[in-house]
């Protein structure tokens, strides 16, 4: 059995990761036992996999090979390459969030034929999962997705209510240097798309990127006690620069934003379905909704 696996265009991250170490977890006796599990891995992060596992470049003429003799394919988004679902494979498709904002078939509006591509890859999934009963019916309508979708919650987050998330919280922290008595504030603000792809001229929305949080006067008011990991959605991730040694750190490339939520003693969001996942840790949540009464609408 040939499985190939897609996280976010080339990321070891997410459902995806979650679903390919509960298959190894399995042993001997797993009908999977024995597969060969490939992984998409963008150019740039293929050092962020680990050492033993089989990557192909996302994009290369390689990877178009992969998903073509894969007997399952597990992606958390769009594939958004040209490629042949040969018949009797299953793409298993686990997105990744519960959709607060409109997606897909519900947005008010789209670069020209963008969604048009897309479809070509909502054609190919067999399965779809739903992280709750909310979000079922908005997947299925925004998709137009008519195949099976189960209610599983999202593989990613079974690792927060895991034994192991005292362990993992202890060693994240520890690798981002982050001490014991540190707090972590994690800030996740979601993407906006028309700043994204610079669509319009409505002279009452932001035009252009603008952090809305002042770092250095974080940094002063909250001091060293305090750390502010900044997750920006992979829309924006390369448009914010921080100061080296700062209480602010960059963990926006960190593999896996899972890791994130459990080294974090509090999140700062606003429209981000990170919420729901950071929900299940128990910890606060602050909702900074700047423009809240621009973006609703």
């Amino acid at each position: 059995m040939n499985i190939v696996y897609s996280a976010f265009r080339g990321h070891f991250s997410d459902s995806p990761r979650a679903v390919y170490e509960a298959l190894l977890a399995l042993g001997a006796d797993s009908p999977a036992a024995g597969a060969q599990h490939t992984w998409l891995a963008a150019a740039h992060l293929r050092d962020t996999f680990p050492g033993d596992i089989s990557t192909v470049e996302f994009g290369s003429p390689e990877s178009i090979a992969a998903l073509e003799a894969a007997d399952l394919v597990v992606s958390n988004d769009h594939i958004p390459l040209d490629w042949e679902k040969r018949p009797g494979t299953t793409y298993l498709q686990t997105w990744h969030g519960t959709p607060l904002k409109r997606i897909h078939n519900d947005v008010l509006w789209a670069p020209e034929g963008r969604l048009a591509y897309l479809e070509q890859d909502i054609a190919r999934w067999d399965l779809l999962l739903s992280p709750n009963r909310a979000s079922t019916e908005r997947l299925r309508t925004a998709f137009g997705f008519t195949g099976p979708i189960h209610e599983t919650g999202l593989p990613r987050n079974d690792l927060l209510s895991s034994p192991r998330r005292d362990e993992v919280r202890a060693a994240v922290r520890a690798d981002l240097g982050i001490a014991d008595d540190q707090k972590v504030v994690l800030y996740t603000p979601t993407w906006r798309d028309d700043l994204v792809f610079n669509k319009g001229t409505d002279a009452s929305g932001p035009q252009d990127f603008d952090f809305p949080v002042d770092l250095e006067e974080f940094s002063a008011r909250l001091g060293t006690d305090h750390v502010l990991l900044l997750r920006l959605h992979n829309m924006v991730m390369d448009r914010l620069e921080v100061a080296e040694g700062s209480v602010v750190r960059d963990v926006c490339s960190h593999p896996d934003i899972r890791d994130l939520y459990l080294a974090a003693d509090l999140m700062v969001t606003d429209y981000s379905s990170t919420m729901f996942d950071f929900a299940i840790t128990g910890r606060p949540l602050l909702f900074f909704t700047y423009d809240l009464d621009y973006f609703r609408d």
